[in-house]
């Protein structure tokens, strides 16, 4: 695919710096209802994003944070409602006009929220593709619906730079479309489209295994949700084409000789007699309570047919406590 692509995208979006149409593209990013935390008008109408990247779960100790596409500053107000430390917060972007308005935004933010302070972010113009931020400096990186729109060759790229800039443990947070139908070719190649967030998106394996194909060891799939669907009366397609998005934490630790743990929210219960069962592969599970397995974990657990261990489906809703 021609890097044109890249162009259109930043013109959409510079046309949506200048112009913030609400509901642009992406619809569901969620608006957090949190204690002092106020949320500018504008902010609001540029709220675009598929899901979120933002759980307090990953941010209890106020990590260094770098976002990827700053958008109206939406997911980097929240962000810093957790890591209130000087430059704790790393915005990036390629559109000028954007990285302004989300200036404006966050300084109308501050205006509305005491407790926040324009020193704890650092708005960077720069791109995904080659990130101005140094080896090894932030705990955590997050994108909102921008890696569905590079080519397979470039989201590539743009992983690994992600990859470089993470610490070891650090934790890469994505929210994006995904499509197991296929999105056929002509709407794939359409460029606007593309930068919609409406013609660029993976199946999930193939998106998973992007990931962890970089090097990243873990993959947790924490949400997947109906998003968007291509009809024949408004798109060049003979098929409806259903669209999801997905959110997704992958972990900079280091890749199993076995490979990738994939958790994708199935679970294993022992029921047999004894107190609990050991796989000798260093999974204990207790008798007669769940155990978040990653898919690795449950395909072995399969392959030992006992009518003892229960294991369901993927249920693509992962918060923690896994096998590994």
């Amino acid at each position: 695919m021609s890097q044109t692509y890249l162009k259109t995208a930043r013109d959409v979006y510079r046309e949506a710096a200048l112009d913030p149409q609400k509901g642009l593209c992406c619809t569901t990013s969620p608006v957090w209802n949190l204690p002092q935390l106020e949320i500018p008008e504008k902010m609001l109408e540029m709220n675009y994003g598929c899901g979120t990247t933002v759980h307090p779960r990953d941010l209890a100790k106020a990590p260094k944070v770098l976002y990827v596409g700053v958008g109206g500053g939406m997911e980097l107000l929240q962000f810093a409602y957790f890591s209130r430390k000087p430059h704790s917060i790393i915005g990036i972007d390629p559109v000028e006009e954007m990285l302004e308005v989300c200036r404006q935004n966050l300084k109308g933010a501050e205006e509305l929220n005491s407790w926040l302070k324009g020193e704890w972010l650092d708005l960077r113009l720069g791109d995904a593709l080659d990130l101005p931020v140094e080896d090894q400096s932030v705990d955590l990186a997050a994108q909102n619906c921008l890696f569905n729109i590079f080519s397979v060759e470039d989201l590539k790229r743009a992983l690994s730079e992600m990859y470089r800039v993470l610490k070891p443990q650090g934790k890469l947070l994505l929210s994006d479309p995904i499509c197991e139908g296929g999105i056929p070719e002509n709407l794939r190649s359409d460029e606007r489209l593309r930068a919609l967030c409406l013609s660029g998106a993976l199946p999930l394996r193939q998106y998973i295994d992007l990931i962890t194909d970089t090097g990243f060891g873990t993959v947790e799939i924490r949400a997947r949700r109906p998003y968007r669907v291509l009809d024949p009366q408004h798109f060049h397609t003979d098929r409806l084409i259903f669209i999801e998005s997905v959110e997704v934490c992958a972990i900079k630790d280091p890749v199993p000789s076995d490979g990738p743990c994939v958790f994708t929210g199935r679970t294993a219960i022992y029921f047999g007699d004894e107190d609990s069962f050991d796989d000798s592969r260093g999974h204990v599970l207790p008798q007669n309570q769940p155990l978040a397995v990653c898919d690795k974990t449950a395909e072995a657990l399969k392959a030992l047919n006992r009518e003892d261990i229960f294991l369901s489906e993927s249920t693509y809703f992962y918060e923690g406590g896994g096998c590994c």
